[in-house]
């Protein structure tokens, strides 16, 4: 039996379909890789309410939430995503307060840290989430406003999900 060669555009063809597929096996993992964000999370010295919530990730895509309260009031709220992008990479979507999203592609990612970036962005240019500890999260806002670097920082604790539906005991 004689091995007849593989027609050019046929390997052509062969080989970008399996390079896309490790592609989107590698930017699902790295999705996979921030499990840790999953989960409820309250603001570390805010008012009752002020909290972020992230939907563990299904379907190349992490949804969060987050609202803001001072003096028994919502002043902000927000939705987010971590998706893996058409390109196959990862990036944050943020939509403070109604406005339209706006895109951040990763920079880098580990085992216990997120950042994304978009220096086209009027504030921030970058966005930030680090697992301290199991129950410890710093989230951080940052960027030049004006001219000058501002930084935000987030600090938020893990909660039980579960604990904040019950509401209060009766």
């Amino acid at each position: 039996m004689t091995d007849l060669p593989i027609p050019f555009p046929r390997l052509v063809t062969l080989a970008l379909f399996l390079l896309s597929g490790a592609s989107a096996q590698a930017q699902s993992a790295d999705l996979a890789r921030l499990s840790w964000l999953g989960g409820c999370w309250k603001s570390a010295g805010g008012e009752a309410g002020s909290e972020e919530q992230w939907m563990p990730a299904a379907g190349e895509t992490m949804l969060g939430m987050g609202r803001t309260v001072k003096q028994g009031k919502a002043v902000a709220h927000e939705f987010m995503q971590i998706r893996v992008g058409i390109d196959g990479a990862l990036a944050f979507l943020a939509q403070p307060s109604g406005r339209p999203p706006e895109t951040f592609p990763v920079l880098r990612i580990s085992d216990a840290e997120v950042v994304f970036e978009n220096l086209q962005h009027d504030f921030p240019q970058r966005v930030a989430y680090k697992l301290e500890g199991a129950t410890r999260l710093a989230a951080r806002i940052e960027g030049m406003r004006n001219g000058t670097l501002r930084v935000i920082d987030f600090p938020m604790d893990r909660v039980s999900c579960d604990a904040r539906l019950a509401g209060p005991a009766k």
